[in-house]
């Protein structure tokens, strides 16, 4: 059993992840670059770090729930770098959507300093994160995984094992988020396309759940749209970063994705109006503008 577990992070997801780590019992101590979110976590019971280097010293288990692979890497190698605070033999867990290629390169570089490297990207939402219901997509060492264990039976529902190489993980995580990205386009294109036919929405939404149009996304997504509700939840810029990633990894390989690079300019097109940091259900709201109709509520453009 661990004996303490940092969480650097305390983001939506990160924050859930944090408190579910909690619950399970285990030492847990949240370090944010926003204050207040350390506060918060230390409000819920939890303990704050004012420091990266403070959160990991001394922790068996270190989670990263940052954005992208720059920042996962700034936070092991950049200045104040925290692999140079962290326990030996200590586990780091990085929760970020990368490419692969950035997945193998981090985990060989700290692997060399004598640290274990999961490569664990998540999926699930904020709501699954805090009750400790995430889907977790791993892979590396069997020491990497015997190490991270007590974390990863606190935060997920299901954990993966995906394979020993850095990277598998995140391939993985990639062609969830190919379809995420493209289902709620095609979710706010459909919803915003009922409006301007002058359909009930609540009714379209009653029934396209019961029927085989239906997807996760559309079901999950498409109650903001209905409420006028753009809480950033998962924001317009992570499918910016996540479909540019897999366009850029199907590029590579000569792989087309046309689905892909038609949602990419819808996310492009409504970060480039000013909604990059709100829910990426905006994309109904950005087809609203471009079509003249009409959806509730009155963040509406």
């Amino acid at each position: 059993m661990a004996s303490k577990i940092a969480v650097l992070g305390l983001g939506s997801m990160g924050f859930g992840m944090a408190c579910s780590l909690k619950s399970a019992g285990l030492d847990v101590f949240g370090y944010d670059v926003a204050p207040p979110a350390v506060e918060r976590f230390v409000a819920e019971g939890g303990r704050g770090a004012g420091t990266p280097g403070e959160a990991v010293r001394g922790a068996d288990i270190v989670v990263s729930v940052v954005v992208s692979g720059a920042q996962t890497e700034a936070v092991l190698f950049g200045r104040d770098g925290v692999a140079d605070a962290m326990k030996p033999g200590a586990v780091f867990i990085s929760s970020a959507t990368m490419d692969p290629a950035i997945a193998r390169d981090l985990a060989q570089r700290l692997e060399g300093l004598g640290f274990h490297y999961l490569d664990a990207p998540i999926s699930g939402g904020a709501a699954k994160a805090s009750k400790g219901e995430l889907t977790i997509m791993a892979s590396g060492s069997p020491q990497a995984f015997a190490a991270a264990r007590p974390a990863l039976d606190a935060m997920a529902a299901k954990v993966y094992e995906l394979g020993e190489t850095a990277g598998t993980g995140a391939a993985f995580k990639m062609i969830n988020q190919l379809l995420a990205g493209v289902h709620i386009a095609a979710a706010c294109e459909a919803i915003a396309f009922a409006a301007k036919q002058g359909l009930d929405l609540d009714k379209v939404y009653e029934v396209i759940t019961a029927s085989a149009g239906n997807s996760w996304m559309f079901e999950n997504r498409i109650p903001h749209v209905l409420a006028g509700d753009y809480a950033p939840l998962s924001a317009i810029e992570i499918f910016v970063k996540d479909l540019g990633i897999v366009q850029d990894m199907a590029r590579a390989e000569r792989y087309p994705v046309p689905l892909v690079a038609a949602a990419l300019q819808m996310y492009l097109a409504a970060s480039g109006t000013g909604m990059g940091r709100d829910d990426d259900s905006s994309l109904a709201r950005l087809y609203a503008q471009l079509s003249g109709a009409t959806l509730p509520g009155t963040n509406n453009p």
